[in-house]
Formats: C-alpha cells, sequence, structure tokens
C-alpha cells in the first residue's frame, strides 16, 4: 500500500480511540479537510475537539492500516465561530455540553474566547450559567492555556513535548522565571534533563560561557559522568581538567565555584579527592557498619576448632562432596566471623564450599538467606545449592520513590532489619557501593554476612569496587580458593582461564572440545560465522536455544560493537514479517520475538508473572540494569510493549519510554558480568587500546558453561592477556576502613 507523503496535517480532533492516562499516548481521529485521519502520538495534553497542527509522518501498521505518527504539534486557537462550538463542546471544558456550548457561541460568535478570558462575567447572561459556573468556565480555559502556552515557549528551545509537560507540571507558570535566572535548574530538578539539554537551551537564550550557574551545574555534571564510570571520587585537578573541557572554559574559573559547591553540601571533599555528598557519605556508610558487623564469636578451644573442622569434613562426605582442607577451612572461619570473604576463580570449588556452608548452619537450626545481584546469577545460585535465592534488589524489598524521586526505596532497612541468621551473597564483583550499603542497613549485628565472588573479573557497572576494597583493605577474614578441581580440568574453558588470570598465553586450535578460535581478519566474515555458529553448530552442540546462545563484545561502537551486531543478527535471526509488530524508538528499531536487555535500574516500574491461564499470581516493582528477555508483543493501539524477563516476570512498557531497552544478541562484556550462558561467541578483532585488558577476556571467557568460541585475531588475543590492568578506579573505601581501625 503507497502511503500519504505528508509530513505535516491540520485538523479537529473529533474522537480519541486508546488513551494512556500514565505516558500521555493516544490514538485518535482527526478531521482534516473533511477526511478521517487516524493518528498516534504522545499528546498528553490534548483534548477532543481541539484544533491540531502537526508534523511527522504517515506509517502503515499491520493491523490498523495507515496511522499518522506525530513527532510534534501544537494546539492552535479555534479561529472561527464552528470550531469554538466544536471546542466547547468537546467535553474538553466540564460542565460544558453540545447544547451549551451552541448557545455561548450564538451569543456571542467570534468573540466567545476573548469574552471567556477578558469578560467572563458577561458567561451568566446566558441562560443556565450561574456566575459561579462562568468562573469555573473561564478558570478551566486558562489552565490549558497555560500549559498550551509553556509548550510552544519550550517548543522554541526544541524541547520534546513530554519533557515539555514535564517541565510545567514542576513548576507551572514559574517556569518562565526559572529558564531566565538560571535553566541549569532544570538538570538538578527534572528526571531526563541532562547538563548537556540545560546548557544548549542556556546557550540559546544568551547566558554567559562562565555564568556561575553554568560553572557549577558543568561541574556536578562531570563529577555524575565519572560515577557512570565506577568513581566515587575524582582528585581535584582531574575534576577541574575535565570540567573546564566540558565548559570549555579555563581551569581557575572551575576551581573558584568548588567551596560553593562544598558550602551549598553539594559536593564533599576529603583531601584532594573531591565527592558528590551522596558517595562520600556511602563509602563512609559500609566502612562504619561492616565495623559494627565485624564481630567475633566465642573463639572455640584448639580442640573444639579440631572437632568443628571433623565435623564439617563428615558432613561433606555424608553429602558426597569432595572437599580439601582449604574448603572445610573456609566453612569454620564463616561460622567464627561476622563477616567472611570467599574468592576464586573457575573451577576452583566455589559453588561447593557454599553448599557446606549452607549444610553446616542449616545442621545447627539456623535460618539462610541467600541473594545476588542479578536475576540470573539469583537463578544459578538456586540450581548449584538447591535452595532459594534472590536479587539483592527484591531481598531488601525494593520499591520506586514517588513522583520525579526515580531512587531506590527499600522495606528492608535499619528500622526493618532481615530477620535471619546468615546472609550469603555470590557474585560480589557486581555489586557496587550503593547497593552494598543498602544492604548493610538491613543486617543487624550477630547475623553472619558471607561475601562471595572471583575479585579477578570485572568490578561493577556502578560505583566502587567492593569485594576487592575488603579483601585488599586486610581486616576482614577471607580465603582465596585457587587450586582447580580435578573434574574441572577437563574442561579447557577453566583452564584456559586460570592461565590468562596468571598473563601466561593459550593454545589458539580447534582441538578442544569446548575452547575454540578462528582466525578470521574481515568484520563481515566474522558476523557470517557468528550466525552460522549462533543458529546452525552450537545449539545443538551445547543442547540448548538459539537465544540461550550469547555474543559478548568488548564494545559497543564499531563494526564488531554491540550496535552494529544487533542490527545485523536481528535481520538475520528475527526479520521482519508479516503480522511480526515492531516499532521504532530513537535510533532502535524492536520487534516481536527480539532479545532485550534493560540498561538502567527503573525502580518504580511495575512487573507481573502469569501463570498458565494468565492470571496474575505475583507482582512487584523494580526492572534492572542487565535484565534480559524477550519482546512477546507490541501493540501501536495500546501504545505498549511487553517484556517478557528471564525470571518469568513480564513488564508492560509504554511505546514512547523505551529508552532504557537495548537489543541483546549482543552485549558488552561488562554487561555479562554474573551470567553464565550454554555457549558464547567473542568477535576480538581490533577493539580499542582502552578494552585490550586480561581480566576483560578473562571475564567474558568465563561466562561460558560448555563452549566458548572466539572469532577474531590471535595478536589480538595475545597482546589482551599481557595487558595486566584496566583504568584505576578512584575509591576511597579501603582507607575508610583502615581509618576507623586505627581510631577504635
Amino acid at each position: 500500500m503507497k502511503l500519504p507523503e505528508a509530513k505535516e496535517i491540520k485538523g479537529f480532533v473529533d474522537h480519541f480511540i486508546y488513551q494512556n492516562p500514565v505516558n500521555g499516548y493516544k490514538v485518535f481521529v482527526l478531521i482534516s479537510r473533511g477526511k478521517e485521519v487516524t493518528c498516534v502520538g504522545n499528546c498528553r495534553d490534548l483534548e477532543q475537539g481541539e484544533n491540531l497542527e502537526a508534523e511527522g509522518e504517515y506509517v502503515l501498521n499491520p493491523t490498523y492500516g495507515p496511522q499518522f505518527a506525530i513527532r510534534t504539534y501544537k494546539v492552535v486557537p479555534p479561529a472561527d465561530a464552528e470550531s469554538m462550538e466544536r471546542y466547547l463542546g468537546s467535553g474538553a471544558i466540564k460542565g460544558v455540553g453540545a447544547a451549551l456550548a451552541a448557545r455561548i457561541v450564538k451569543t456571542f460568535r467570534d468573540e466567545t474566547f476573548r469574552i471567556i478570558e477578558e469578560e467572563p462575567e458577561r458567561l451568566a447572561e446566558i441562560k443556565g450559567i450561574s456566575m459561579r459556573k462562568a468562573m469555573d468556565i473561564a478558570v478551566q480555559l486558562e489552565e490549558k492555556r497555560d500549559l498550551r502556552d509553556a509548550m510552544v515557549y519550550l517548543g522554541k528551545y526544541h524541547i520534546s513535548q513530554a519533557l515539555a509537560v514535564k517541565i510545567y507540571e514542576k513548576y507551572g507558570t514559574d517556569l518562565y522565571d526559572v529558564m531566565k535566572e538560571n535553566p541549569y535548574r532544570l538538570a538538578e530538578d527534572i528526571s531526563g534533563v541532562g547538563f548537556q539539554t540545560a546548557d544548549r537551551i542556556a546557550m540559546e537564550m544568551g547566558m554567559p560561557m562562565n555564568a556561575q550557574f553554568r560553572v557549577r551545574c558543568g561541574i556536578l555534571y562531570t563529577l555524575q559522568q565519572s560515577i557512570g564510570e565506577g568513581h566515587c571520587y575524582l582528585p581535584e585537578e582531574e575534576l577541574v581538567e575535565r570540567s573546564a573541557a566540558e565548559l570549555q572554559t579555563e581551569g581557575d574559573l572551575v576551581r573558584g565555584e568548588l567551596q560553593g559547591l562544598e558550602i551549598e553540601k553539594k559536593l564533599y571533599r576529603l583531601g584532594d579527592r573531591i565527592y558528590t555528598s551522596l558517595l562520600y557519605h556511602t563509602e563512609l556508610g559500609v566502612a562504619r557498619r561492616m565495623q559494627e558487623l565485624l564481630v567475633t564469636f566465642p573463639e572455640p578451644g584448639e580442640r573444639e576448632e579440631e572437632r568443628m573442622e571433623k565435623e564439617i569434613g563428615t558432613l561433606a562426605v555424608s553429602e558426597g562432596m569432595t572437599v580439601d582442607p582449604l574448603q572445610i577451612r573456609a566453612v569454620t572461619e564463616a561460622v567464627q566471623n561476622g563477616i567472611f570473604l570467599l574468592s576464586g576463580g573457575p573451577g576452583t570449588g566455589k559453588t561447593t564450599t557454599i553448599n557446606l556452608m549452607i549444610r553446616y548452619f542449616m545442621s545447627k537450626g539456623m535460618d539462610l538467606l541467600l541473594a545476588a545481584p542479578t536475576g540470573r546469577a539469583a537463578k544459578r545460585m538456586s540450581e548449584a545449592t538447591g535452595f532459594e535465592a534472590v536479587t539483592i534488589h527484591r531481598l531488601l524489598e525494593v520499591g520506586g520513590g514517588m513522583g520525579e524521586d526515580t531512587h531506590a526505596v527499600f522495606q528492608k532497612n535499619q528500622d526493618n532489619p532481615l530477620e535471619t541468621d546468615v546472609v550469603i551473597i555470590d557474585e560480589m564483583s557486581m555489586v557496587d557501593v550503593l547497593l552494598f550499603h543498602a544492604l548493610l542497613k538491613a543486617i543487624i549485628p550477630g547475623t553472619r554476612l558471607i561475601l562471595v565472588g572471583d575479585v579477578d573479573q570485572l568490578p561493577s557497572v556502578g560505583p566502587g569496587q567492593v569485594l576487592r576494597d575488603l579483601m585488599e583493605s586486610g581486616m576482614y577474614p577471607y580465603i582465596r580458593l585457587e587450586k582447580i578441581f580435578r573434574q574441572a580440568t577437563s574442561s579447557d574453558i577453566v583452564v584456559n582461564a586460570h592461565k590468562i588470570n596468571a598473563g601466561e598465553q593459550i593454545r589458539l586450535d580447534t582441538d578442544s572440545k569446548d575452547f575454540l578460535f578462528l582466525e578470521r581478519k574481515d568484520a563481515d566474515v566474522i558476523k557470517q560465522i557468528t550466525v552460522w555458529m549462533m543458529r546452525d553448530k552450537l545449539p545443538g552442540y551445547v543442547h540448548a536455544q538459539v537465544s540461550d546462545i550469547q555474543v559478548l563484545t568488548p564494545m559497543k561502537k564499531g563494526p564488531l560493537g554491540c550496535i552494529e551486531l544487533n542490527a545485523f543478527l536481528q535481520s538475520v535471526l528475527n526479520p521482519e514479517a508479516p503480522g511480526k509488530s515492531e516499532c521504532l524508538a530513537g535510533d532502535h528499531r524492536f520487534r516481536e520475538g527480539d532479545k532485550v536487555m534493560q540498561t538502567r535500574n527503573d525502580y518504580r516500574i511495575e512487573w507481573e508473572i502469569r501463570g498458565s491461564y494468565g492470571q496474575v499470581i505475583d507482582s512487584g516493582q523494580g526492572v534492572f540494569n542487565g535484565d534480559m528477555g524477550v519482546i512477546r508483543s507490541i501493540s501501536e493501539a495500546a501504545g505498549s510493549m511487553e517484556v517478557e524477563y528471564d525470571d518469568g516476570k513480564i513488564v508492560t512498557y509504554p511505546l514512547n519510554a523505551l529508552e532504557d531497552l537495548e537489543l541483546a544478541y549482543a552485549i558488552t562484556i561488562h554487561k555479562a558480568q554474573g551470567s553464565e550462558y550454554p555457549a558464547v561467541i567473542l568477535p576480538l578483532l581490533d577493539p580499542p587500546r582502552m578494552l585490550r585488558y586480561r581480566n576483560l577476556l578473562y571475564t567474558g571467557i568465563t561466562r561460558a558453561r560448555s563452549c566458548v568460541v572466539l572469532l577474531g585475531s590471535s595478536d589480538t588475543i595475545r597482546r589482551m592477556i599481557e595487558e595486566t590492568g584496566e583504568r584505576e578506579r578512584y575509591s576511597s573505601l579501603q582507607d575508610m576502613i583502615r581509618a576507623l581501625k586505627e581510631e577504635g
């Protein structure tokens, strides 16, 4: 079907087919030049009967036919008596129906709106309108005009309709003063407005480059960006240098505003380290709470300790576990101390040690809670132990803030702590300092806290490097498992992972059953082999579905970055088809059946788990960074998309709020932390220099359970093994822990 080429449309809103009151998405019929046109888009303030001028394009919906997808629009005042009557009688003004609207317009004709705005008392001349009702009609019209005027005003600065509504809802008619005095307030007050957006607006309004508001907002923005890189603070000189570059101004100007931000308590200084107040108090809070939890249970005598170790060994035998003395020692340490850390690579017996701890504590009648940072990691923990494990967020009973507050609110905290004897957290390398602080607040002294992970893996996506800092502080009992158990030595994944971690070069050939390498120098060839492996070879080899095979790449951009890989893999593995709905959201095209991933914690979004007959059997709030699922349905009429996540949660997303979703046929290695897949494909041709380092390769390889396939350059792999480190993370946790210890 050939679609009209019109990019603009004018008319009046005849009636609505669908309205989403939460996100403002609407489907409605517009009468344009005497013809009915079905329109779709985010039109939160639009009312029935209003006159509309819109820009967009015609699209073909597989179910509903041609539709005009609105990109931008404005409501224009009715220009004649007929339009005014249609608007007033549409239901937009409460208490005014079609008959009353006709009488009003018959009386005042083309002067109707001017009369309502300037002489509303004259409405009382009409039978059926009291003076009170006349004033109410005028107020309603004025309120709607305020919003429309605000949207027109903000539209001059290329602010989207949806964002304009949020700004108006926040400030009302005060927004004009805010915009004139300090548009950078938008970045502080409103979710969805960052420094760069506020800065563009300010520049368009003629604000000087060296304005105090601008410099201070730029400093806070730079610090916030560094948190996204994993830092808890920046050294003063680095903060000044980075802020000056962002602001395109002099370093002295930046340096001069630091003290003002400290006085306002927006920054915190510790020597030459500059923090946001949140991160400073979070790190300090972790250090203090760990000190409170670091209790030692009554030291057993030498014979009693021997008896305990013998009892643990006997328990291991009765459970059919093969353990060595170091693992028994680990269980003993966990029993005797309020805090215990356990680290180890693949095949070193971490899971067996956790299982032995669980069995021992249970034999003593103690209650346990098991958790991990992600749904996938919690599922793995459950399968490995036979006991229920949940995400840390769910353990703490997460919810969302109110209104614009999108931060987590945990029901479990210092006032409502976890009721248990033992808490075991797996995949601790993934846990950032913010989540760890929330966990610690919910644990009371006397509860044993056991933290398990692989300190050689990549640090958390969020700020800090908690597991590494805790171990390197030297203040807590810990054991590092390094011996590879005999049954694990048959896996080249395990053997090669340990060699890589030790900086040893590995054999790259195709003789292995679970560790394959194919030398290829062309990115397009690597893409084709990736599809061949995913679709034709690996599913049968590892007994898994195509969707279970995961492509991991070091980077987001480039020919073998996840952006281009996802577009290519989607086109081959889930192509367009009649009856298969899809939608465009920014730069992403989503299609029913696509594999997707949530890229930001959203504590307020609601989910539900459904039974066999569609009944809701569980519900809650929160979807988190790294959660993966499949698009089950896309409905343009309803303006929504349903995604079913790996743990069975179904989330309904508004089509105009998909900015936190990405395709996930290929993901970055960093995003794969804590996950395990039947098979992993790693395209490694020529990643940027900053992404060629050892524990990135180590982390990627250890995500595979049964098979890993490396495609690309042997030189790249060799260089990655030789390169020891990634960029330093700025964290003060070790220093704070030691300082508190010295203070006593």
